[in-house]
């Protein structure tokens, strides 16, 4: 006698949600509630099993999700109301897109009957985000909720990750429904290629073995993709040296000496000589962008070019390729590693030995005030380069990429694609909440630290004890850079200082540590006094060189090799 099943309870759309994220595993939201998410936040209210962030701007939740899922590999969650609150989330979105970063984001929308009537906090979010958003959805019934949420977890982390936005009417909310949970996720039309080709595998070994000047470009695929150990294992088996764009940083070891670092706008001189004398280019995970390759035509114009990558629409989109593999590092690198087998490339690491050594990274270290290049190397120092550090972008972000040194995967958190300021601060939030008790390290400047510097609110009243190095020059230092070199120093509109506020008061009122630092001695101990803190986050107000440049500098439109590699005021 078979026991007959028992009817499953009706839920409404805003219980159904959260059995959804608890049964995906989410324990972490970042949001900040509205009327049109109000029911969501009213079951968030009774469930101890996640974890839901009030941050102070709708913007910052998305960059901290960012940060969280960069260093998981976990989407991150978002929930946000409708209106004002889904648009504050647009360029979080987008950031997150361009770096192939996955995130789930929740939008309150008005009630369907009202969706096009220009009701009160009502926004097209859908259409808005289309663009920049891997797959969205308008829910138009409680009963497939269940299905969507599901479906959008899959989604935004398979393939080539991204964000995923869901938009929830609010009566859907409170509509009722027998909740399913999704155990299989088959999705018509949607079959990203994990398993790479095996010929093409062979002759990708075939090649190499054949090179005499081969290089290896990882991208930020290596570090999304968790295959930097298999990457690490095979440069050194078959002694091929190997370069990193930004999001690729710490996929291979820094310190190794088959390492040239960051190639590139801002590269090494010998990462981006490198690339315009080899014979080979073994891309892996990386989609040649143009901070990359600098003039199209002239990159890489000896080589002929292996291209691994998990997006076919990536494959000689920008750099015709020979030998295209499609699919997953993680599956394809082991199998590449156990084909290949040591390259002769003694001559070739003995040229790229020279060339570090004939044009190593420098600057001006008689400078009157703080070099912002020390300040990193310092930092590195102090933290072993084992900090997970997340940046702004501009010139302390390219500092970062040059000096730090990373050796660790999925440790350098930074807007890539997009080139987002006020990420840095935000993302090292997320971070800290995605991995308690590791060193966690915010470099940013004082123009992007403004941006989102509400977020101080958010990370003492939850004891994150993220470290802001704060390079303070006083000007939106890259764009005056590019004023200097290319505008005659006409500095329209990129003096901040007189104007800024006092950074130390500014922490002081939101309940954080200021430390302001004016002197190259004063540098390692007040990084090493910052390190001891970890009840709350501490601000350190670094006043540096205010006129620091970023070099080697590919200028726009120039080749990798027509580098300035410095200017004689750099280097007084």
């Amino acid at each position: 006698m078979t026991k007959e099943r028992q009817p499953q309870p009706e839920m409404t759309g805003a219980e159904i949600l959260i059995r959804a994220l608890i049964d995906e595993g989410v324990e972490t939201i970042f949001g900040y509630p509205g009327g049109a998410v109000i029911g969501i936040y009213d079951v968030l209210f009774n469930t101890p099993q996640i974890n839901h962030i009030l941050v102070r701007h709708e913007q910052g939740a998305t960059h901290m999700a960012d940060g969280y899922a960069r260093v998981t590999g976990k989407a991150g969650v978002v929930m946000v109301t409708s209106g004002p609150g889904a648009t504050n989330t647009v360029t979080g979105i987008a950031t997150a897109y361009m770096d192939a970063i996955p995130l789930v984001v929740f939008t309150g929308q008005v009630s369907s009957g009202m969706i096009g009537n220009d009701a009160f906090q009502e926004a097209d979010i859908i259409g808005i985000t289309r663009p920049i958003t891997k797959h969205s959805y308008l829910v138009r019934d409680v009963m497939k909720l269940a299905k969507i949420i599901h479906e959008a977890f899959h989604i935004a982390t398979t393939g080539k990750p991204g964000p995923v936005l869901i938009d929830l009417p609010k009566d859907i909310l409170g509509n009722k429904a027998v909740y399913e949970k999704q155990d299989h996720i088959d999705i018509r039309g949607y079959n990203p290629t994990y398993k790479g080709h095996s010929q093409q595998i062979l002759k990708a070994a075939k090649m190499m073995a054949e090179a005499r000047k081969p290089l290896i470009y990882a991208g930020g695929g290596v570090n999304i993709g968790n295959a930097s150990e298999e990457l690490t294992a095979l440069a050194k088996k078959t002694k091929i040296p190997v370069t990193t764009t930004l999001l690729g940083l710490g996929a291979f070891p820094e310190t190794h000496a088959l390492s040239l670092g960051m190639l590139g706008m801002h590269g090494t001189w010998y990462a981006n000589k490198a690339m315009s004398e080899c014979d080979l280019v073994i891309a892996v995970g990386a989609r040649f962008d143009d901070r990359v390759t600098g003039k199209l035509s002239e990159f890489a114009s000896k080589a002929r070019v292996i291209h691994i990558d998990i997006d076919p629409a990536s494959i000689s989109k920008n750099v015709d390729v020979d030998i295209p593999i499609v699919g997953h590092v993680k599956e394809i690198l082991p199998e590449l590693l156990q084909a290949a087998c040591q390259a002769d490339t003694k001559d070739w690491l003995a040229d790229i030995e020279k060339w570090k050594k004939d044009h190593p990274l420098k600057y001006n270290e008689k400078a009157q005030r703080i070099p912002p290049q020390f300040v990193i190397e310092q930092l590195g120092e102090v933290t072993k380069h084992e900090a997970i550090v997340a940046t702004d972008v501009g010139q302390n972000q390219m500092f970062t990429a040059q000096y730090y040194r990373f050796i660790n995967a999925r440790s350098m958190l930074s807007s890539g694609g997009l080139g987002t300021m006020g990420y840095g601060f935000p993302a090292a939030i997320g971070a800290a909440f995605a991995k308690p008790g590791s060193t966690v390290v915010c470099v940013t400047g004082d123009g992007g630290f403004q941006m989102n510097m509400q977020e101080l609110a958010t990370a003492v009243y939850h004891k994150i004890p993220v470290k802001i190095i704060l390079l303070n020059n006083g000007y939106l230092g890259m764009v005056r850079q590019w004023q200097d070199l290319f505008y005659e120093k006409r500095y329209s509109s990129t003096v901040l200082e007189p104007g800024n506020p006092d950074f130390l008061k500014a922490a002081d009122c939101f309940g954080a540590v200021g430390i302001r630092v004016e002197k190259r001695e004063e540098v390692k101990p007040a990084l090493e006094k910052a390190m001891a803190i970890t009840d709350r986050p501490v601000l350190l107000d670094f006043i540096v060189e205010r006129e620091a440049q970023v070099f080697p500098m590919v200028p726009a439109g120039a080749a990798l090799d027509q580098m300035i590699e410095h200017t004689e005021s750099e280097l007084l």
